[in-house]
């Protein structure tokens, strides 16, 4: 590989750059604040590398929340990645061995760099791995240095947990933008307030999801039905 693929890539991984280092070093503080190990959470940036995922899963793990409904609730915050991985089928057609790495490394701003590239070349392929690997690398990076200025404790670090919480404030709102419908967030209110006041602790976070995915099955179901039904009318 040359040097100047390697600068391409670079030059075209920036944007994500000055948003990886800041929200891992972020990440990095926050895992050492809730006791783990600086080692640890340079391990999940490695071998998880989930973004809001690890957020959440060092909050739930503070919380004394079991492994089981951080596995949930990190399944469902995760699950739109599903649909971006059936997005780039096509585009992954071809990319050999480096095929595992590109959908193990597949973010959300990954996704919007790689559907940026107008070709499914192997040059493509190649300028997708380097991408992915550098947007990971910053993310490592960030998480690294988060992690020694936690351990070193140079600064007060306190309040700094309010991240997780700005950081889920931003994502319902964005999806708040995107969908433009209040039926999901009412329902969330809903099955998050019903769980707090009927659920014990340790079953809390299950209860409103399981509850939450229901509904929306409900209201779907009720309404795909009726215009299904209505179809079939016409066509008979």
């Amino acid at each position: 590989m040359s040097s100047q693929a390697w600068r391409d890539a670079v030059r075209q991984t920036l944007p994500v750059m000055f948003g990886y280092l800041p929200l891992g070093a972020a990440f990095g503080i926050v895992a050492v604040e809730v006791g783990m190990a600086w080692y640890a959470a340079l391990a999940m940036s490695l071998l998880i590398y989930a973004g809001a995922g690890q957020f959440l899963a060092i909050a739930l793990f503070a919380a004394g929340a079991g492994l089981m409904e951080v596995a949930v609730a990190t399944l469902m915050l995760n699950s739109r990645h599903v649909f971006y991985g059936l997005s780039l089928l096509k585009r992954f057609q071809g990319a050999g061995w480096r095929k595992p790495y590109l959908i193990f490394a597949l973010t959300d701003e990954t996704y919007s760099l790689l559907t940026s590239q107008s070709s499914s070349s192997a040059q493509s392929h190649a300028l997708a791995f380097r991408m992915s690997l550098l947007n990971q690398t910053w993310w490592v990076l960030g998480t690294l240095i988060g992690a020694a200025l936690g351990s070193a404790k140079l600064f007060n670090s306190q309040g700094i947990e309010f991240a997780l919480t700005a950081l889920f404030i931003v994502l319902t709102l964005e999806q708040a933008k995107r969908l433009r419908q209040a039926l999901p967030f009412v329902m969330a209110l809903g099955t998050g307030v019903g769980a707090l006041l009927l659920l014990p602790e340790q079953h809390l976070l299950l209860g409103a999801i399981g509850s939450a995915s229901l509904l929306l099955l409900a209201h779907y179901h009720c309404k795909v039905r009726p215009v299904a039904s209505q179809e079939s009318t016409h066509a008979n």
